[in-house]
């Protein structure tokens, strides 16, 4: 059976999800109004898994139902596979949102209902027939590894298979977005892996555009391919998940990334590290190592080069977005001009230098 979903195709280089200049204000008692979103623009290309990260309060959870209109910004533009939502009908409007899934942080599953009336129940919604709607069930829960589930009701579920059951019903109408609006927070470590590896395995299988907030940056390091980090409303910076990590502008972003790649310096080592002798300098700095230098023997030849001692303290070798990197904590002695000019040096070969103390 075809898997094309309903509604147009984005034309060739045109994004997938186009946001611009989105404002969504919520009006309190007392006249005062709290900005959720305060002129938010994005693309989000076809294909890709875009990644919305933010604390409780960002915006994050407003801006991605507007994007099928669950909430309506006061202004901005909404287009999504090409089309302007907020110049549609209510009628046309419900027709796009079948190409527009969405998966939701808590289930919010019908616990009256078996996994696979759940998973029918948009279909029903929708006026889809009986017959085709048992065959759509079932692509649904084959493509979630929930096939033999089909009759349980949801209390005799793990969370993880309740998860699976969402995305499931998320995937009957055939959709070509995908929004997943925290989707994992409610899982262990584990689970999450899993449901993770599921939604890229999706995305890669059925062509899905993936949008996906999260408050965890573990979540965006594994699975997507480009982030934007929000706060008070507003984007702060955005990009490929590689540089946004390894190169992160803004202090929110370095606070989040912090405990994901930053560097991990045992208890104690820097109070036993000697003292510079006289005439020289001690210097603390975190290299990350990304890149086509990344493998270069850098610390002896920098040793070599400029005349300093430069002590490994801690490193440690991860991945991010399928990208190997390196992280080292060093301690640096020498003269002063020779540690400044040993830094310009691994910043010219495109290593990142950090103070220890400001590291990220």
């Amino acid at each position: 059976m075809s898997t094309m979903p309903p509604g147009p195709a984005p034309a060739p280089n045109q994004p997938a999800i186009s946001l611009r200049e989105l404002k969504r204000y919520f009006q309190h008692r007392g006249g005062i109004a709290t900005r959720a979103l305060d002129g938010v623009s994005l693309d989000i290309a076809a294909g890709e898994i875009f990644g919305i990260v933010g604390r409780s309060g960002a915006g994050k959870s407003t801006l991605i139902r507007c994007v099928n209109l669950l909430e309506r910004p006061q202004s901005g533009e909404v287009r999504v596979l090409g089309e302007d939502l907020l110049a549609l009908s209510d009628g046309a409007l419900r027709e796009r949102r079948r190409s527009i899934g969405m998966v939701f942080q808590h289930f919010n599953l019908l616990s009256s209902r078996t996994v696979a009336g759940n998973v029918a129940f948009p279909l029903e919604i929708a006026g889809v027939p009986k017959a085709e709607r048992a065959s759509r069930v079932t692509e649904a829960l084959s493509l979630v590894g929930l096939t033999e589930k089909a009759d349980a009701y949801p209390a005799q579920l793990s969370g993880g298979q309740k998860q699976r059951v969402g995305i499931a019903r998320a995937l009957a109408p055939r959709p070509r977005i995908l929004l997943c609006d925290e989707a994992t927070s409610a899982l262990d470590p584990e689970t999450t892996h899993d449901i993770l590896r599921l939604i890229r395995r999706l995305r890669d299988k059925l062509d899905l555009t993936v949008l996906l907030i999260t408050h965890e940056m573990a979540v965006v390091k594994e699975i997507c391919d480009r982030v934007a980090v929000m706060e008070a409303g507003r984007v702060l910076e955005e990009g490929p998940v590689f540089d946004v990590f390894t190169r992160p502008h803004h202090p929110t972003t370095r606070s989040f990334i912090a405990g994901t790649i930053g560097h991990s310096v045992p208890p104690g080592t820097v109070a036993r590290l000697p003292a510079a002798r006289p005439g020289e300098e001690r210097q603390l700095l975190q290299v990350l190592f990304a890149g086509p230098n990344s493998t270069r023997a850098v610390i002896s030849e920098a040793s070599r080069r400029f005349g300093i001692d430069l002590d490994i303290i801690s490193g440690r070798i991860d991945e991010i977005a399928g990208e190997p990197f390196g992280l080292m904590a060093l301690a640096a002695y020498g003269p002063p001009d020779k540690l400044q000019e040993a830094v310009l040096w691994f910043q010219e070969l495109g290593l990142t230098v950090t103070p220890l103390a400001e590291a990220i």
